[in-house]
């Protein structure tokens, strides 16, 4: 299997672009590079059927957020507030970092 390039890391805002929560944005909580999926706050809720066990004496439906394929999503600028294509550059310091390829903003701190 190829290994695909993620240009999106944990915390950042990101926006769906495919399926059910298409055109909601969320911040990046997890990041699965192994699978190709993340998971987005508050996005793509999913209802788990639990038992009760020692950490949670209250079983139930309990819900949570499911992963999305990351090619269902894509990152959200600071300065353009529009989702953008991310590009890479070296700084003067020699530091790699990621560029809006819209307004060649630096989305790295």
């Amino acid at each position: 299997m190829a290994i695909s390039k993620i240009r999106i890391r944990k915390d950042d805002i990101v926006q769906i672009v495919s399926g059910k929560e298409k055109g909601k944005k969320g911040k990046a909580l997890h990041i699965f590079p192994d699978s190709d999926r993340i998971v987005v706050e508050k996005l793509n809720m999913v209802k788990r059927h639990t038992k009760p066990n020692q950490q949670m004496r209250q079983g139930g439906i309990i819900e949570k957020e499911g992963k999305i394929h990351i090619s269902n999503v894509m990152l959200v600028c600071n300065r353009c507030d529009k989702k953008i294509r991310v590009g890479r550059k070296i700084l003067e310091n020699g530091k790699k970092v990621r560029v809006c390829k819209k307004c060649e903003e630096v989305i790295d701190q």
